[in-house]
């Protein structure tokens, strides 16, 4: 067992990171990129393993495992649920990468992300890349290198992931996680590979459900009264479970906070330390805005993976489906239009994703997209 098990078909970024972690190439500054699922944190965090080891990652060492789970003394990482990284969270990476590492020869920062930084906040970054203490190594995880300022990324060594084979995934569900061998197959391809959101829907049996119930979602828009309650509740259901990923942390920070400031449990909180309270509420506002957009934003993902297999069907190609238990429904709906039809609602998904990334009004971009599913013809979803 090694550091680099979990990343399942990137051989190629295994040989060059664990290279470099045993001195060949190492460089200060790191930007691993690859579409989502494709495993950019757990590539971040086994580099950092790699880095923080003296037999750089080759096995699960109490000190690997504590890099592997984000909590070994000379690593940070800054995670965000939030559409922006903040400058002043990028300033406290900064004071913190002038540390001298603990019991290891590097300190590793580790941005998650590093693509939701505005240019200001990158410019606070580019300044500790471009001159960092001699045993600092900066490791920036993004979808793709033009995600990240050009300043930034001409500073970086680039490392690109792949999507791994669904085989491989499932292979990887069935080792690690012990799931039934034809549960893993049909994990890995609902979830278009994404290893993390495999191994979800393999082993929550409410994740299988709820994904089954998004899928039905064509054959309720049977009328628009029908359509618009659907959206609403879909909104509903949607802000529900953000609320439930960030309900606990944000609780959590908001305790500890108010335990810095010297503020008793069920005590009013002074006047003169209301601004900094204020402030973790607003952050945690905007946390729960992109959780609950990340939320709609995975239904119009499952939506989208089952038109993929009604146009492929329509084609004649159904069989390479993503949805393979669902043969039957997607036969259905294959029947009821021609592929001019199903490119429409391809479209009008694709255009309720970018819309999530705007300030729009999330019931108003789910209304119009299942008005759209139900009649592609009509131009009205096209506006809003």
């Amino acid at each position: 067992m090694s550091v680099w098990d979990d990343l399942v078909g990137q051989e190629a970024a295994i040989s060059e990171l664990s290279a470099a972690a045993a001195g060949q190439g190492m460089t200060h500054a790191w930007l691993i990129t690859g579409p989502p699922g494709s495993g950019r944190s757990n590539a971040a965090r086994a580099f950092a393993a790699a880095l923080l080891t003296e037999d750089h990652g080759a096995s699960l060492s109490p000190e690997a495992q504590r890099a592997l789970s984000g909590t070994h003394e000379s690593m940070t990482m800054l995670r965000t649920q939030k559409s922006v990284i903040s400058i002043d969270e990028v300033r406290q990476l900064v004071s913190t990468s002038q540390s001298s590492p603990v019991n290891a020869d590097w300190r590793v920062i580790i941005i998650e992300d590093a693509d939701r930084m505005a240019e200001r906040t990158s410019n606070v970054l580019l300044k500790a890349i471009e001159e960092p203490p001699p045993t600092t190594v900066w490791i920036l995880c993004a979808p793709s290198p033009e995600d990240v300022l050009t300043t930034i990324r001409s500073r970086c060594r680039t490392v690109g992931l792949r999507i791994p084979p669904a085989e491989a995934v499932a292979q990887l569900l069935v080792n690690r996680d012990g799931v039934d061998p034809e549960r893993a197959k049909w994990a890995a391809a609902a979830a278009q590979n994404h290893i993390g959101r495999a191994k979800h829907l393999a082993l929550d049996d409410d994740a299988a459900q709820a994904r089954r119930r998004i899928l039905e979602i064509p054959q309720r828009l049977t009328s628009v009264g029908a359509t618009v309650r659907l959206a609403g509740r879909t909104v509903e259901a949607a802000s529900e479970r953000a609320e439930e990923r960030t309900k606990a942390r944000s609780e959590k920070e908001r305790a500890e906070l108010l335990e810095t400031l010297g503020v008793e449990p069920g005590k009013a909180v002074p006047p003169a330390l209301r601004p900094q309270v204020k402030k973790l509420e607003e952050e945690q506002k905007r946390r729960a805005v992109r959780a609950r957009a990340d939320e709609l934003d995975s239904i119009m993902l499952e939506l989208l993976s089952l038109y993929r297999d009604v146009l492929l069907t329509q084609l004649g190609s159904g069989d390479t489906l993503i949805n393979i238990s669902e043969a039957e429904l997607i036969r259905e709906i294959a029947a009821q239009d021609d592929a001019t039809t199903t490119l429409k609602r391809i479209n009008v998904l694709e255009l309720a994703r970018e819309r999530l990334q705007t300030n729009t009004a999330p019931l108003l971009i789910v209304e119009a997209a299942f008005i759209g599913l139900a009649n592609p013809w009509l131009e009205t979803h096209t506006t809003l």
